[in-house]
């Protein structure tokens, strides 16, 4: 079976791949422009950031990533959202102490005066059962 990728879906993609080199890469001005200003960021323990605390965590160096997989499993256009649902699994560091995530999640993207902007991330832990 075929997926065809429509030309927002292709950008969305790269978009998703350009903030998460941009947090690997420590360039937080450049994922400070991908986001939307009202940005909820959720974490593997439940805990939430908005845009300004996660960007604080990231600059004082509370939180620095190491490496980071995520694939992308499938966006959803619906409307001016994107939904995009995918596996990330990162090696970081969190108040000093190494950590392994191995995560389902979820990104939304929203078109915002016609740009994409990140709005929301929820991950998942794997390997927990309903």
């Amino acid at each position: 079976m075929t997926q065809t990728t429509s030309p927002d879906q292709a950008v969305i993609q790269e978009l998703e791949d350009k903030r998460y080199a941009a947090v690997l890469n420590q360039d937080y001005d450049t994922f400070e422009d991908l986001c939307h200003a009202d940005l909820v960021y959720g974490h593997t323990g439940g805990n939430r950031d908005s845009l300004e605390t996660y960007l604080s965590k990231l600059r004082s160096g509370a939180l620095r990533y190491h490496r980071i997989d995520h694939p992308v499993e499938n966006i959803v256009l619906v409307g001016d959202a994107a939904l995009v649902t995918g596996q990330m699994s990162a090696d970081l560091t969190i108040n000093g102490s190494n950590k392994t995530l191995n995560n389902s999640a979820l990104a939304v993207w929203t078109k915002d005066a016609g740009e994409w902007k990140f709005v929301a991330y929820q991950p998942t832990p794997q390997g927990l059962s309903a």
